[in-house]
């Protein structure tokens, strides 16, 4: 059951990284794992480190800039910025996720109990 859970946190982690920079504003990597594990009450958390990959995938394609700032005398951070090109993929994601969720509520949602439906004819 881990594993499941592990790989729909992985394959939405690039959507909750664009919304937060979207609605929040430029942030940190450490930063941006705060507000997923606090936003979603400790059910979603994103180690600081493994979310460099999905960064260095939404700089590659031009969906997100960074930028560094100094912060205090020897301390350089990171800060992450949402491009128009990633406000367009954001929106592609946010309907492909709505689509996906509206589907399996479909599913769960099914009485079974008026018949098998197209199955029968196997």
């Amino acid at each position: 059951m881990a594993s499941s859970r592990n790989s729909f946190k992985a394959g939405s982690c690039e959507m909750l990284i664009l919304f937060i920079l979207k609605n929040y504003g430029d942030c940190y990597a450490y930063q941006l794992s705060q507000l997923i594990r606090q936003l979603s009450n400790d059910v979603i958390s994103f180690p600081e480190g493994s979310l460099y990959p999905a960064f260095y995938r939404l700089i590659d394609n031009e969906y997100v800039s960074d930028y560094k700032k100094q912060a205090g005398k020897r301390l350089v951070k990171v800060y992450y910025h949402l491009e128009p090109k990633g406000e367009q993929y954001l929106k592609q994601l946010l309907t492909e996720y709505h689509n996906t969720i509206n589907s399996i509520n479909m599913i769960l949602d099914y009485d079974f109990s008026n018949g098998r439906g197209s199955e029968d004819n196997d």
